[in-house]
């Protein structure tokens, strides 16, 4: 796991190509690669490649970035890992090699079959800046599923890569102009969707592609930004998937799935490092573990945060499974303060506007793994391949019964679910649960109802979809100058045909929140501690097995990951497991009520808000009034303001 970046530019402007600037750009992500770091310059060509590496595999510095190939043709930099590159070695018999990384196997793929060739054989997470020295191209790709990012643009004449922002920001060139309508999608999503940026002229390179420039005798005029060129669809997974059904068998595709699975896990484990797994008790990171564990010659070390807000800890089921699996178990409660004194380091940690709560936890558990390792697995990637949100049980249910009344009557009921305060009905719920099997009570049952709330008025289940996953209604009501832009959630023309509304709304998760909102919080939470992190369920084999699954092996009985449970049960009773999905976020709400309450008031006073002119103040200040009377709860509301607001303190 490392940090990529370098620039372009023609001409002495900016003091012409210099190691220096290339190096100060590099330093602006020490924390993605602490261990190395190097440069390499072609001031004929005006390209600089730089790199900071956190070693993982090759040790030595036969590992060294930017790395030339053996023809002398390519130089890359590169974050990630290929978990299958010893494979690929072996496709390239007859080929002398300096040491064993994936970055030499890479280059030497290059040159035998292509750029895109070697991309498609390449099972892992990866983003690259590769130079052609011969063409005078410079190629920029990122893995499949987006686990890591590329930045990139031009800025006043000159082209500008990263892994991040602030490698970016480094450069003299760079501007920084704010782009309004980019923030009305973090209103919206409380992320920023790629290909936009909080920054004009900015974007993120997309999941599944390369983009070239072409930089030789008849350079690319300023500013000119080719479309990236996808390597591998997932809506062509998918459509696959749907027609080409697998015709087994329940238990031949609980069998498939763990060999697959198990595959995966083994793969991810390869490391020259200490490696262990984040473990919250839930299906998704129970199976990982239960499936390293399987494959160790020794206890696997486990890693999990604990609160004292029993809304919100995990920490007491994790346990429990960590026993049964006897990994070597590392937990840490965090109190409220402890949790609270992260918030003023998010903005450097998360680089752009981010407003998913739960990366302060990400963040926690994090940094207690690093403690013990350098590399930590995870289970992210399960609720989108198997139904595991809420969203994906229960909003086609809730559609089929609303569609039996008018929309009139149900916006009333939405108005009476309102006038009782989230605790409200906390309270209400508490004194009935306990007639309910542990599996089908609800934690947060007042968040819940006025979530449910908010969608009663829809009128198709593609916008109770888009209600459950939008956090400001009309977002270009709160930001000043703003046109909210199209997203893939937006442009219905681009999705794949797809039956089922509950298939539907798990590719449309595995497009969007997946790659950017859960992908990034990992990501930057880690990659802030220098941690490298890895997804085992997102090897792209696993995924189009998932995909080939009737709905009925994912959804039964009115629960989600039905098959994954089943291989999971393999190694841990029911019984460990078996309880509501809890999420992994914090008491937000009561927080900016109560010790939050002066830090926020700051950032949402009326007077700055209109000095600033980003946001009108008038729908912030009054969720910000019904937030602190109780009457409403607008944590998530307020969240993505706060966010943005800390964002631009921590800019100035």
């Amino acid at each position: 796991m490392c940090g990529i970046t370098g620039y372009w530019q023609m001409g002495d402007g900016w003091g012409g190509v210099s190691a220096a600037t290339a190096e100060a750009m590099a330093l602006g992500i020490v924390n993605r690669g602490p261990d190395d770091a190097g440069v390499w310059i072609d001031k004929d060509a005006g390209i600089a490649l730089a790199h900071r590496r956190l070693s993982v595999l090759e040790l030595s510095m036969a590992g060294h970035q930017p790395m030339v190939s053996p023809s002398g043709r390519f130089v890359l930099v590169f974050n990630g890992e290929i978990y299958n590159h010893l494979t690929l070695r072996k496709d390239m018999e007859g080929r002398s090699w300096r040491g064993h990384s994936d970055t030499e196997t890479l280059l030497s793929g290059f040159e035998a079959w292509g750029v895109e060739a070697t991309v498609k054989k390449s099972v892992g997470m990866f983003a690259f800046a590769l130079w052609d020295r011969v063409d005078r191209v410079l190629t920029l790709a990122r893995d499949r599923i987006g686990e890591k990012p590329v930045y990139y643009g031009w800025q006043k004449g000159v082209f500008l890569f990263g892994s991040e922002l602030k490698a970016l920001k480094a450069h003299p060139a760079f501007c920084g102009d704010i782009d309004r309508d980019a923030l009305t999608l973090l209103l919206r999503y409380n992320c920023i969707p790629a290909p936009y940026s909080i920054y004009k002229g900015i974007c993120k390179l997309l999941p599944a592609t390369v983009v070239q420039f072409a930089f030789g005798k008849e350079n690319p005029a300023l500013g000119e930004m080719p479309p990236p060129k996808p390597y591998w669809s997932l809506s062509a997974l998918v459509e696959h998937g749907l027609v080409d059904r697998f015709a087994g068998s329940d238990s031949d595709a609980v069998s498939g799935l763990e060999t697959r699975l198990k595959e995966s896990v083994g793969l991810q484990m390869i490391a020259d490092v200490p490696l262990g797994v984040f473990l919250s008790g839930g299906v998704d990171s129970s199976t990982i573990v239960a499936l390293m564990q399987a494959q160790a010659t020794r206890p696997v070390k486990t890693f999990t945060i604990g609160f004292s807000e029993q809304g919100y800890n995990e920490a007491t089921h994790a346990k429990a499974v960590a026993r049964h699996l006897g990994t070597e178990h590392n937990e840490l409660y965090v109190t409220p303060s402890e949790a609270q004194a992260v918030i003023p380091h998010l903005p450097g940690f998360y680089d752009e506007p981010f407003s998913d709560s739960s990366q302060i936890p990400t963040f926690l558990v994090s940094r207690l793994a690093r403690q013990h390792v350098t590399v930590s697995l995870s289970g992210d990637g399960g609720d989108e391949l198997f139904g595991g949100y809420n969203r994906h049980v229960w909003a086609n249910s809730i559609w089929r019964v609303l569609r039996r009344f008018p929309v009139a009557f149900r916006k009333i009921l939405a108005a009476s679910i309102t006038t009782l305060s989230p605790k409200a009905w906390d309270r209400i719920y508490a004194g009935s649960s306990a007639l309910l099997p542990p599996r089908l009570r609800i934690v947060q049952a007042g968040e819940k109802a006025h979530k449910l709330a908010s969608v009663l008025s829809a009128r198709s289940p593609e916008e109770t979809y888009w209600g459950l996953v939008s956090h400001w209604e009309t977002p270009t009501d709160a930001v000043v100058g703003s046109a909210e832009p199209p997203t893939l959630l937006t442009d219905r023309a681009g999705w794949p045909v797809i039956p089922d509304p509950e298939h539907r709304m798990m590719y449309l998760d595995a497009m969007t929140y997946l790659p950017d909102d859960i992908l990034v919080k990992v990501d930057r939470a880690a990659m802030g501690v220098s941690l490298e992190t890895r997804a085992p369920f997102l090897d792209h084999r696993v995924m189009e097995f998932a995909w080939c699954l009737p709905l009925s092996m994912k959804i039964r009985e009115g629960r989600g990951k039905w098959i994954l449970r089943q291989v999971l049960y393999k190694y841990v009773p029911r019984e460990l497991i078996e309880r509501p999905k809890m999420g992994f976020g914090m008491p937000i709400d009561a927080w900016l009520r109560g010790p939050l309450r002066e830090w926020a008031e700051a950032l949402l006073d009326d007077s700055r808000l209109r000095r600033e002119g980003f946001f009108r103040p008038e729908p912030i200040r009054r969720k910000w009034r019904e937030h602190l009377s109780g009457v409403r709860n607008w944590q998530y509301h307020l969240w993505d303001v706060l966010m943005f607001q800390a964002w631009l303190d921590a800019r100035d």
